[in-house]
């Protein structure tokens, strides 16, 4: 056995607690997994049934922690998980699961299979069977900051830029302020205007913000790729500079993953408590509306019908569910729920890293058909979201399938429905723990 298979190897027996052990043992076959997840609903094929994804992972744990596991090993009718085996499911653990969870809420036995497919890409990983292109994005976070390679020198040119347009300014490593705001490199890169919009609607509501040059980036890529060493030190750029700062919270940018990284999983990656609030832009700007600092006006009548795609580490991996839907409330005069929604709604496909993986584009179209589906009974002409992987993904899809529908972000939405009277000024922060 090679030292990098047993190195892989180890980490999954490292993994292998209670409850996993519970979730082999109680697992039915009912297939009810297979039903919530598109890659299966959208292909018809078997393997892509998600606690079929964690196969090697289940035998493994039957070999060395259970009787009836080590006995077949011991007498040859069963063979250890070999490199070989690994390498087979390297697809399936990566390219055909964006980590979603809807196979974890559709389970009756509460078998939570996206926590253990995250356990498996760990061993995966340290075995050296995970995508060279997640592998090389995550080198590029560890060594740039960004696994898109977005350095400084783009973020000041692209504030520049929006400056310019804005006629306002948007600040860069200002201390005591009360937030500090992440953005994905996507977001930076394609959407900049979101940095406008954020520089509008913070002046609207008076609030004092800042981006740091030392932590801008909001992708946790070692968490897609299943390095917990590597995530945490991409975790404590971010940690260490609001910390720095004197921030009273870090706003997490419209960007799904992101936020479940920081939020939830942060404080355990690093072993403590942070010394500041978390926030998603969303629960923000309706805790702004709330208080009365945020005010919008509605769309004209005439304007086109929209919806509202649910990024699923935002709402059913992170809980964010109304707060969309009361900005959405202020602003749309024809707004139309899916069929599906909240923390039921269907992935777009590309999370968890898959939108990184080049080999995947196939299966992902395959997989869209899922989200089309739900486009077109709504017969919508705007598709509104809150996370820019989502965004790119919808907006590939739909040119893919030919279906005109504009995708727009929602925080980029309230900007533009803002009030157009006096910014209240001065009452420091939209603070307060969440």
């Amino acid at each position: 056995m090679s030292a990098t298979l047993e190195r892989g190897l180890a980490a999954l027996r490292a993994g292998m607690d209670t409850p996993m052990a519970t979730f082999f043992a109680s697992c039915v076959h009912c297939g009810l997994c297979a039903e919530a997840c598109l890659f299966y609903t959208e292909t018809g094929d078997p393997k892509y049934t998600p606690i079929h994804k964690l196969e090697p992972l289940r035998r493994l744990w039957k070999q060395e922690f259970t009787l009836l596991g080590k006995l077949m090993v011991n007498i040859g009718l069963d063979q250890p998980v070999s490199d070989a085996e690994l390498a087979e499911w390297e697809p399936l653990v990566y390219d055909s699961c964006t980590l979603c969870g809807r196979c974890s809420l559709a389970c009756p036995a509460g078998n939570d299979i996206t926590a253990m497919i995250r356990k498996m890409r760990e061993g995966m990983a340290l075995s050296g069977h995970a995508p060279e292109d997640l592998v090389h994005a995550t080198q590029r976070a560890v060594t740039l900051g960004s696994p898109m390679g977005v350095k400084l020198s783009t973020l000041k040119a692209k504030i520049r830029a929006q400056e310019r347009e804005s006629g306002l300014t948007i600040p860069l490593d200002q201390p005591g302020v009360d937030y500090m705001v992440l953005f994905s490199g996507m977001e930076i890169v394609q959407f900049s205007e979101i940095l406008g919009a954020m520089a509008r609607i913070f002046k609207h509501a008076g609030v004092s913000w800042t981006l740091s040059s030392e932590a801008f980036e909001a992708t946790n890529s070692g968490i897609q790729l299943g390095v917990s060493d590597l995530a945490k030190e991409i975790l404590l750029r971010t940690v260490n500079a609001a910390e720095k700062l004197g921030v009273k919270g870090v706003v997490s940018p419209e960007c799904g993953h992101a936020y479940t990284a920081l939020r939830w999983e942060g404080p355990n990656l690093i072993g403590r408590r942070y010394h500041f609030e978390v926030v998603h832009i969303l629960e923000l700007l309706a805790r702004l509306q709330k208080e009365k600092r945020l005010r919008l006006r509605q769309r004209d009548p005439e304007e086109r019908p929209l919806s509202f795609h649910d990024p699923c580490q935002l709402a059913r991996r992170g809980g964010v569910l109304e707060e969309p839907r009361e900005l959405l409330g202020k602003i749309a005069t024809d707004f139309r729920e899916m069929s599906d929604n909240r923390e039921r709604n269907w992935c777009c496909g590309g999370g968890g890293g898959v939108s990184a993986i080049e080999r995947s584009e196939p299966l992902r179209a395959k997989a869209f058909q899922r989200k089309l589906h739900q486009i077109e009974e709504l017969g919508v002409h705007t598709l509104v979201t809150a996370c820019s992987n989502c965004r790119i993904i919808l907006e590939e899809g739909l040119e893919t399938y030919q279906i005109r529908v504009d995708v727009a972000g929602l925080t980029e939405l309230v900007a533009d429905h803002l009030e157009e009277d006096q910014p209240q000024t001065g009452a420091g922060a939209a603070g307060g723990e969440s």
